[in-house]
């Protein structure tokens, strides 16, 4: 928490002093929402948030409701009733989700014990009495959809600020083809599913910008990689956190080059986004193009118009402004 300014009636808490940060003190965390579409750069954003030492991150909560996403209305209800246990750290009343390993593998601190200890990751009462002590809490997921997400805006008392992250549709389905289970889900193998959602999330995102304007916002992936630090700097100021040495040193390290497997946050930012102009022939961006002409422009995204086009084509409309 060093050199962190205490928010004193800003973000609408008035918040002078640690304990009023603390559950266990008996106040109430600085609670961040990151909401995504499969391999969007999601992964990479919630790790810039986790890079901040005092922030409790919850990796993929949803993730045991399966390869699909959470579109009926009993799994919505299920799945919001967790999200609030999650920030409530109400671990020994999550009936749905079990606590598993990978849940908190992107969890800094509890990665630690639990890879040493693995019983820990499993015990409620454990996993509820380390999150008291976090005065930030995040949260990513890619599962509940940005309409029924919304829910967690309209409840002040939670207080969340909650970002939306969206990308390219050729760059998310030139990603998803190396993931061996999205070939059988429709959820995540049709472009057409994607971009339907998209044109949803854009028209969701616009009324939440207009209603929430100080706790909503939308992050371009493609924005955010090609100047990390700027946007990073704009995501914790949104946030309510402060731009910790860490997370300096995050970005330093995990900026430069591609390693590691593709769950790897480790990316050459500036190249990341834009592998899909010669990993997917014209034939298959065409097709995408097809179904998704109606995000694409939405969104800000230019169109290809031929291979060669492709290969040399800078894919974001410049001077774009998101609403």
């Amino acid at each position: 928490m060093e050199n962190y300014e205490f928010p004193n009636g800003k973000f609408s808490r008035n918040i002078s002093n640690l304990d009023d940060l603390l559950m266990e003190k008996g106040g109430q965390p600085m609670r961040s929402v990151l909401i995504a579409d499969w391999r969007t750069g999601s992964s990479f954003t919630g790790d810039i948030v986790n890079s901040h030492p005092a922030n409790f991150y919850l990796y993929e909560p949803l993730r045991d409701f399966g390869n699909v996403h959470i579109r009926d209305l009993p799994l919505v209800d299920a799945a919001i009733k967790n999200i609030y246990k999650f920030f409530n750290c109400e671990f020994d009343k999550i009936h749905f989700v079990e606590p598993k390993q990978w849940i908190y593998k992107h969890n800094q601190d509890l990665g630690t014990h639990c890879v040493n200890q693995r019983d820990l990751c499993s015990d409620p009462m454990f996993l509820t009495a380390v999150c008291r002590l976090y005065p930030f809490q995040s949260i990513k997921f890619v599962r509940l959809s940005l309409e029924s997400a919304q829910l967690l805006l309209e409840d002040e008392h939670l207080g969340v600020r909650m970002i939306l992250i969206v990308r390219d549709p050729r760059g998310v389905m030139q990603s998803r083809r190396r993931l061996d289970w999205c070939h059988n889900s429709t959820d995540c193998s049709d472009p057409q599913v994607l971009c339907n959602d998209m044109v949803s999330d854009y028209k969701v995102a616009a009324e939440l910008k207009k209603k929430y304007p100080h706790t909503f916002k939308v992050v371009r992936y493609e924005d955010l990689s090609l100047d990390p630090r700027h946007k990073a700097k704009e995501i914790f100021e949104f946030y309510g956190l402060n731009f910790h040495s860490n997370v300096e040193k995050f970005l330093e390290t995990h900026t430069k080059n591609d390693l590691g497997s593709s769950y790897s946050s480790f990316r050459d930012s500036k190249k990341a986004p834009f592998h899909w102009r010669n990993d997917l022939n014209f034939s298959e961006v065409e097709e995408i193009q097809r179904v998704c002409s109606t995000a694409m422009k939405l969104w800000g995204y230019v169109p290809a118009v031929n291979e060669t086009h492709q290969k040399n084509l800078y894919p974001i409309v410049k001077d774009y402004q998101l609403f």
